[in-house]
């Protein structure tokens, strides 16, 4: 059962992500992966808030905890394309826009976590 509810999260989680990397692609220029960055920092403020305001205080079941923080946000942020396309620009010498990938993803993944941490606070 644990692994129908991990399945039916990432399913969700990596079509939102689909859909928003394409959205993001459409509307910002195309010479960054902004779409990856801004699922990878909504998807840090999620589990934020689901581990610092939930878990932490008991309020979560097990299931629920497997289907957001496992199965959608792990379907919804991506560290491998993350790292696909931090690889790709470096290799097209790109390095000043691989670089400021890294830092953006690393830190501002890092900020939503404590955003979510604040926002259940």
């Amino acid at each position: 059962m644990n692994f129908l509810i991990v399945a039916v999260g990432a399913g969700l989680g990596g079509g939102l992500r689909y859909w928003l990397s394409n959205y993001i692609a459409k509307v910002l220029p195309i010479f960054f992966p902004y779409g990856t960055l801004a699922v990878n920092i909504i998807g840090s403020i999620i589990l934020g808030v689901l581990i610092f305001g939930f878990d932490e205080r008991g309020n979560l079941s097990i299931s629920i905890k497997l289907f957001i923080g496992v199965g959608f946000c792990g379907g919804l942020t991506t560290f491998s394309t993350f790292s696909l396309e931090t690889f790709n620009l470096f290799k097209n010498t790109e390095f000043l826009l691989a670089g400021l990938n890294i830092f953006a993803n690393v830190i501002l993944t890092i900020v939503g976590i404590y955003i979510g941490y604040l926002i259940t606070k």
